[in-house]
């Protein structure tokens, strides 16, 4: 069995990157803060996506909304614009409002133009519900978690990060076990270049009986380990997608849409109650936001090319789903209540793989 860069199954056929994960997109950086406390299990992952000023030099994105059960903010914008102009934070569902109030700050404190001069800022929050584990009602988290977590952005830099039971990831359940913070990259050449691919999930989704990993069924076994009952999936997913391949905000919207087909992989069929939602978004160019400025002059890849990336999209989707499961930790929160990481109720896993 190949394993990947974090000793979990090796999915799909395209190489990695050298961190495999979302950070191999040149520029891309990503903090966490994470609060582990009794009944408070939650916490802040910021994702920056370019240095620099986003306000004013945007970068092109598009949405997928695979199953809209969600409480995200700035999403309308993205659709509607195809720009993406802040950090992108995510949090427990009850604290999308003090995440967005934070980002704001962060620009206000940045930019002393906007809402004056330039228009206001549109704060990109991305949610899962973690009140299984976490006492959500407290609402424990904090605008300066989320500052914490994007001050740990800008000084980490491009590098790894930790995954699993991390930042937003800390309180999030997955297929019945211990979910949370996954990442992974992908490699895709077209016409004799290179281009990355790189995906960030929270993962909060999916049936205990349903999970599949790398092709293999073991959710059955998992199950009667867990003593789970069989039921509807009410879980959610976000997913970030990254790219330096020049695609205009259209093809990138068609690049998200392809995180649903590495997240049917693992076995989710994104339920009536889940908020499944990707985000893709290229580093390959800026748009301006003052009009005096240039737009610049980009060659975008042809639509032929899509289909190289739309491979890459899926399987680093997969793999980040794959990741968030092997790197995340026991976590006992509220009322006692407990998942169990993956590595701990199927240390055996290999067997399992093998067996399914």
């Amino acid at each position: 069995m190949v394993l990947s860069s974090l000793g979990a199954p090796r999915v799909g056929l395209l190489p990695a990157g050298a961190l495999d994960a979302i950070t191999d997109v040149r520029g891309v950086a990503l903090g966490h803060c994470t609060l582990a406390d009794g009944a408070t299990q939650t916490g802040a992952t910021v994702l920056l996506p370019q240095p620099g000023d986003l306000f004013l030099h945007k970068l092109p994105a598009g949405v997928a909304v695979i199953n809209g059960f969600g409480k995200s903010v700035g999403l309308m914008q993205v659709q509607e614009l195809g720009t993406l102009e802040s950090p992108i934070a995510l949090v427990s569902t009850l604290a999308v409002g003090t995440a967005a109030t934070a980002l704001v700050r962060d620009g206000l404190a940045h930019n002393a133009e906007i809402a004056r001069s330039l228009p206001t800022l549109n704060p990109l929050v991305f949610e899962c519900n973690d009140g299984w584990l976490n006492d959500a009602r407290t609402l424990a988290l904090q605008e300066s978690h989320v500052a914490q977590a994007l001050a740990a952005a800008r000084e980490a830099g491009q590098g790894g990060f930790a995954q699993g039971s991390v930042g937003a990831g800390r309180g999030m359940s997955c297929h019945g076990l211990k979910g949370g913070i996954g990442s992974a990259s992908r490699r895709v050449a077209w016409q004799g270049r290179e281009f990355s691919v790189g995906a960030l999930v929270l993962a909060n989704q999916g049936r205990p009986e349903a999970l599949t990993i790398a092709g293999r069924r073991i959710g059955a076994a998992l199950q009667a380990r867990l003593q789970a009952e069989a039921g509807p999936e009410r879980g959610s997913i976000i997913v970030l997608l990254a790219t330096d391949a020049p695609f205009d905000a259209r093809q990138l919207g068609r690049v998200a849409r392809r995180a649903a087909a590495g997240l049917a992989r693992t076995g989710s069929d994104y339920g009536h109650g889940s908020g499944d939602i990707a985000l893709a978004f290229s580093t390959a160019w800026r748009v301006p936001q003052l009009a005096d400025e240039p737009m610049p002059a980009i060659a975008m890849l042809h639509e032929a090319a899509l289909d190289g990336v739309f491979q890459a999209a899926a399987e680093a989707t997969e793999q980040a789903i794959v990741h968030a499961l092997f790197a995340a930790t026991t976590v006992t929160g509220r009322d006692g209540r407990r998942r169990h990481a993956l590595t701990d109720v199927a240390p055996d896993w290999q067997a399992l793989m093998m067996n399914a």
